[in-house]
């Protein structure tokens, strides 16, 4: 454990008595007593998450907005100052490097948030492929990050908050400069759990004292801490991709249904010449919802099965706690991933019976 990383609320976890376990080279809590109650709160009331592991890349500079749409699949050259846009950064071949979202902040300024895991690979990777007059910075280890998330956030937020209009004034996808609880911070209107929510962005020594400030103004709304258990099985409802599970450096942003996306007549951006060829081709796989009918628990990595055959793999799955039966994605053979097609996965040498559903699984909230 001595040599994992840890984010400026790591004591206040241990001392609320978090669950915690390694997560992409960080002491994380999973729970604080039951992911299923954690969940149920972002679904009903609100959660809140130390997601403070994600990283943060600069890019400044009068080369930075150009360099930026060559970058990423999606289009930059649209995106207004207070604005953010999910996308992905592809290698040459098509396959994902990381999904991001990026952040506007100036003509010239515009940072991306990218998965813990892959920080040092994303720098590394932008760094090498600069070009014009922009400069990189790599904000992570100095930028704390919460995630409220669920109904209530907004009416949680808000009172913290002494800019007018405040947080709730927020358009979807939408952020701007605020004062939380005395803190200057970064607010977004984002998240990554299928409910309505914000993504607050403070310096790391500003975390524990708004992290604390939020605790006590929702406590009175339900607002209960979260770890990365919930968040797991919030994203899987919502059916947002995981780096690692859905995305890697295998697959494209189309075959993970990323179409839009993709700025597929511009073009321009690294990999687009290779994510089209191969979109060109005849598809070997389909990624696909399914509801778990049998006895059993999908997990990623278990086998997909039609009429006793190999079919698929499953990248994510777990119990619904918001649907009270088990879910998964998968990726399928096209023949196999029409909606209602009867499946199985093997789930420790037993075939469970699975059905191809619409996602997502659960349409919760604006965010």
């Amino acid at each position: 454990m001595s040599d994992l990383r840890k984010t400026p609320l790591h004591a206040h976890h241990l001392r609320s008595g978090a669950r915690m376990a390694p997560f992409a080279g960080f002491d994380m809590p999973v729970d604080f007593g039951s992911i299923v109650k954690e969940h149920a709160a972002v679904r009903e009331r609100a959660g809140l998450f130390d997601v403070s592991h994600m990283g943060q890349l600069h890019l400044t500079g009068p080369g930075a907005t150009a360099c930026t749409e060559r970058l990423v699949s999606c289009r930059v050259d649209t995106l207004r100052i207070g604005q953010v846009r999910y996308g992905c950064l592809c290698f040459e071949t098509g396959g994902v490097v990381d999904d991001v979202t990026i952040y506007r902040e100036a003509d010239d300024d515009l940072w991306f948030c990218v998965n813990a895991a892959n920080i040092d690979k994303d720098r590394n990777w932008i760094e090498a492929h600069l070009e014009g007059d922009v400069a990189l910075e790599d904000r992570s280890g100095g930028t704390g990050l919460l995630a409220l998330q669920g109904p209530e956030s907004g009416a949680i937020l808000g009172p913290l908050c002494t800019a007018s209009p405040g947080p709730l004034e927020l358009r979807r996808f939408h952020f701007g400069a605020f004062e939380v609880a005395g803190r200057e911070a970064r607010i977004s209107r984002t998240g990554y759990t299928g409910s309505d929510g914000f993504e607050i962005y403070l310096a790391s020594g500003d975390t524990l004292a708004v992290y604390e400030a939020l605790l006590e103004a929702g406590s009175e709304r339900g607002l209960v801490p979260a770890g990365l258990g919930a968040r797991n099985t919030l994203r899987l409802e919502a059916a947002m991709a995981l780096y690692g599970h859905e995305l890697d450096d295998t697959t494209s942003p189309l075959e993970a249904g990323l179409a839009r996306f993709v700025k597929r007549r511009r073009g321009g951006f690294i990999g687009a010449e290779a994510i089209e060829e191969r979109a060109a081709a005849p598809p070997t796989r389909q990624l696909v919802g399914l509801r778990i009918t049998g006895r059993g628990v999908a997990r990623d990595g278990y086998p997909v099965l039609h009429a006793g055959e190999a079919a698929g793999v499953v990248t994510s799955g777990a119990p619904s706690p918001t649907l009270g039966f088990p879910v998964a994605l998968a990726y399928v053979r096209p023949d196999c991933a029409a909606l209602g097609t009867e499946l199985a996965v093997e789930v420790r040498g037993r075939a469970v019976e699975a059905v191809v559903v619409e996602t997502p699984f659960v349409k919760a909230g604006a965010a």
